[in-house]
């Protein structure tokens, strides 16, 4: 159960994205991602009542850090596959948390799990730039959208030892603000568009309180290198919700680079795993 709640959350998170870009044509990307954040973290916050367990004295900087990096996350992840197939999009991103499991290493396997990520890459997009076929700007989004995963994961660690399940909550609720300025405009096409409504809320679904509430019940169910290893499937779902909602199909090289960043990222999370972890500070 653990790990099909696991399979389904990531499910969940792509399926979403690929919903999401049902809206672009009304909304836009940067309104499509105000809707997704702000009906994900009025759901979440509703779930979680964060306010109940608030943490005496609380990591706010970190907090806040993580929040921004889910803004980076979410939005340069949209504007990527607005410009690139999402396979493409999510293997790219896969680059941010597995340059954290590699960073700092000095041992021969993780260079070797850094190189074959490198090869992975450039089966994405090395041929595809060549013969003008994967959009640079698109390759950017991507890579800026995997720094803010990195951080994600850098500043979860402080801030979800503090605030627990309403991690989640919180720092989307951060990002909701912080994308609100720049979005609300184009969000607001929804209410003179009603019928887009429903498909607003399905996106808030489907990425973000049910993979999180997902996420939330296997996490305590599963060794953590289990997890992390499983969690390297998601490209693969990436291209599978790509193909069947959006019709988007890769070529040889780049279904080729797709496979390897995922050996990538299950190789450096299995590595990252078997390090010994140094004593939490009291």
């Amino acid at each position: 159960m653990p790990l099909g709640a696991t399979m389904l959350a990531m499910a969940g998170f792509q399926v979403g994205a690929s919903l999401a870009k049902g809206l672009f044509p009304a909304t836009g990307v940067v309104g499509a991602v105000t809707l997704r954040l702000v009906f994900s973290a009025v759901l979440l916050i509703a779930l979680t009542r964060p306010w109940r367990n608030w943490p005496r004295p609380a990591p706010l900087g970190a907090l806040f850090g993580l929040g921004v990096c889910v803004t980076a996350a979410v939005l340069f992840f949209y504007l990527a596959i607005d410009r690139l197939p999402q396979g493409v999009a999510i293997a790219l991103q896969f680059v941010g948390p597995m340059s954290v499991a590699v960073l700092g290493s000095r041992r021969t396997r993780d260079f070797v799990w850094a190189g074959l990520a490198v090869l992975g890459v450039w089966l994405l997009i090395g041929t595809g730039l060549t013969l003008k076929g994967v959009d640079p700007l698109g390759v950017l989004w991507a890579m800026l959208a995997a720094a803010g995963w990195a951080g994600y994961i850098l500043f979860g660690r402080v801030a979800g030892t503090a605030f627990g399940n309403a991690t989640a909550a919180l720092a989307i609720g951060i990002a909701a603000l912080l994308v609100l300025p720049f979005g609300a405009l184009q969000a607001a096409v929804v209410f003179q568009q009603p019928g887009l409504i429903p498909l607003a809320l399905l996106v808030a679904v489907i990425s973000a309180a049910l993979p999180f509430s997902l996420e939330m019940y296997a996490l305590p169910r599963v060794p953590a290198r289990t997890f992390a290893v499983f969690t390297s499937l998601e490209p693969a779902f990436g291209v599978l919700s790509g193909l069947v909602l959006l019709h988007e199909r890769l070529t040889l090289a780049q279904t080729a680079g797709v496979a390897v960043v995922i050996a990538a990222a299950a190789g450096a999370a299995w590595s990252s795993a078997e390090r010994p972890q140094l004593p939490a500070p009291t």
